[in-house]
Order: structure tokens, then sequence, then C-alpha cells
């Protein structure tokens, strides 16, 4: 099954940017299901998704900046450690 791009979106979070890219698919039975892949650096990504477009674009909104946060955290953690 191919995905196809239906938009791209940048998230910021104090100074810090995430690339979120939207996509369709077709499911066997002729259905549809959205996803979204988050780039958060070259290693790092995260996948969400949902039925409907409106319920994943709801979904990264409440996640993305959870997401960011924790890693700003971790990477503070570490240093700190270091």
């Amino acid at each position: 099954m191919l995905r196809k791009l239906l938009k791209t979106a940048r998230i910021e979070m104090e100074g810090r940017f995430c690339d979120v890219r939207y996509f369709e698919q077709r499911t066997a039975s002729g259905g549809r299901r959205y996803s979204s892949e988050m780039l958060l650096d070259a290693t790092d990504r995260i996948i969400i998704d949902d039925d409907s477009m409106t319920g994943l674009e709801s979904k990264v909104d409440r996640l993305v900046p959870a997401v960011l946060w924790s890693r700003m955290l971790a990477a503070k953690t570490a240093t700190v450690a270091a």
C-alpha cells in the first residue's frame, strides 16, 4: 500500500522545531487511514495514526509538545549527569 503525502507542518516549542508530515493510505477494504511522521532529528521519528485527519491532527497537537518537552528534559539530564 502506498502512502499519499497530504501536507507538511513545522511545529516550534521553545526554540526547537519539529517537522510533521501527514499521509493518507488506502486499506485493503477500501477505507482510509491517516498517519503522521514527526521528524525530531535524523534518527528520531515518531509515527501516529488515526481513522480521521481531524483526529490525527488533534493527537499531533497534544503529543508534539509533550514529546519535544521530554526530549529537552532528557538532554538536560544527560548533560548534568556527564
